[in-house]
C-alpha cells in the first residue's frame, strides 16, 4: 500500500515539473543562458584560474581547469577555451592600466552568466527583485556573482586534493589488492557527483532572490547532478562516435562548446523547476527574500 502511494507521488510529481517546465519555457531561458556563456566562460575560467594559481601556481591551475572541460566537453571543446583563456590572459601582461583593464573586463564578463542564472532561476521560482532599487541589486547580483566564482574555484580545489589523494592511496594499495581500477573508477564517480551537487546546491541556495529549506536544496541538487552526470556521459559516447569536425570545419569546436553549454543549462533549469515542484509538494513551497517579491499571484490574474 506504501509502495503503491509513494508511485503515485513520484508520478504526480513528474507530472507536474513536466507541466511547470513547459509553462516556464525551459529550453528558451537555457538558449539565453548558452549565448550569454559563451562570452562569459573564458573569463571566468581566467579568474578561477588566477585564484587556484595563487595555490597551486598559474600554469598547475591552467592543466587543472583545462582537464576539467575536457572531461565535461571533449578534447576539441576544451582546447577552443584554452586557446581564449592563452589569448585572454596574454592581454595581461601588459602595463598595470592595461592589467587593471583586463581583470575588470574579466570580473564582469565572468560576473554576466551568473547575473543570467539568477534572473532565469528568479523566473521559474517566481520571484523577483522588489521594485526601485535598480542600483541597489545590480550591485548585488555582481557580489553574488562573484561569491559563486568563489565557491566554483574552492570546489575545483577540492576536488583536485580529493582525486590526488584518492589516487594515491589507491595506486598504493594495488600493489596489494590487484584489480582497483573499478574501484577508482567508483571513487572519482563519488567525488565528482559531490563536487557537482555541491555547485548546483550553492546556485540554487546563493544566487535566486529566494527562501528554501536547505532539505528541499540538496535533493534538487543531487537530482540536477545525478542527470547532469549522465548526460555528460551520453555526450561523451556521442563525440567518440561523431566526428563534428569533419562535418563543420573550424565551427566544430564552438559547436560542441555551445551544444555541451545549452545541455548544462537545461539540467540547471529543468532542475530548479524539479526543486520548485518538489518544495510545494512537501508543503514548503520557495518564498521570496527580503530582497524579492512573489510573482506568482500577478501571473495568475
Amino acid at each position: 500500500m506504501a509502495i503503491k502511494r509513494s508511485r503515485r507521488s513520484w508520478g504526480r510529481l513528474l507530472k507536474r515539473t513536466t507541466a511547470e517546465w513547459q509553462r516556464q519555457e525551459v529550453s528558451l531561458l537555457a538558449s539565453a543562458l548558452a549565448y550569454s556563456t559563451v562570452f562569459s566562460l573564458a573569463p571566468l575560467m581566467i579568474l578561477v584560474m588566477l585564484i587556484l594559481g595563487a595555490i597551486f601556481g598559474e600554469a598547475a591551475a591552467r592543466e587543472q581547469i583545462v582537464s576539467q572541460l575536457a572531461e565535461l566537453m571533449g578534447d576539441e571543446g576544451a582546447e577552443l577555451i584554452a586557446t581564449a583563456i592563452t589569448n585572454l590572459r596574454a592581454q595581461t601582461q601588459g602595463g598595470r592600466l592595461q592589467l587593471v583593464l583586463s581583470l575588470g573586463f574579466f570580473a564582469f564578463g565572468a560576473s554576466s552568466v551568473f547575473a543570467q542564472i539568477q534572473n532565469s532561476l528568479d523566473r521559474i521560482w517566481d520571484v523577483k527583485p522588489v521594485p526601485g532599487r535598480h542600483v541597489f541589486h545590480f550591485l548585488r547580483k555582481r557580489l553574488l556573482s562573484f561569491a559563486m566564482i568563489l565557491v566554483i574555484a574552492f570546489l575545483l580545489l577540492v576536488s583536485s586534493i580529493a582525486t590526488t589523494t584518492l589516487a594515491l592511496v589507491v595506486s598504493s594499495l594495488n600493489q596489494w589488492i590487484p584489480g582497483l581500477g573499478y574501484f577508482w573508477q567508483i571513487l572519482r564517480w563519488i567525488v565528482s557527483f559531490g563536487v557537482i551537487s555541491a555547485v548546483f546546491a550553492a546556485m540554487y541556495t546563493i544566487l535566486p532572490d529566494a527562501e528554501i529549506h536547505w532539505r528541499d536544496t540538496l535533493i534538487g541538487a543531487m537530482i540536477t547532478a545525478l542527470l547532469f552526470l549522465i548526460g555528460q556521459s551520453l555526450f561523451g559516447l556521442f563525440l567518440n562516435n561523431v566526428d563534428i569536425g569533419s562535418a563543420y570545419g573550424v565551427a566544430g569546436s564552438f559547436l560542441i562548446v555551445i551544444t555541451w553549454i545549452f545541455y548544462a543549462a537545461q539540467i540547471l533549469f529543468s532542475g530548479a523547476v524539479f526543486t520548485k515542484v518538489y518544495a510545494r509538494q512537501r508543503g514548503v513551497p520557495i518564498v521570496p527574500s527580503d530582497f524579492a517579491v512573489s510573482t506568482a499571484e500577478n501571473e495568475r490574474r
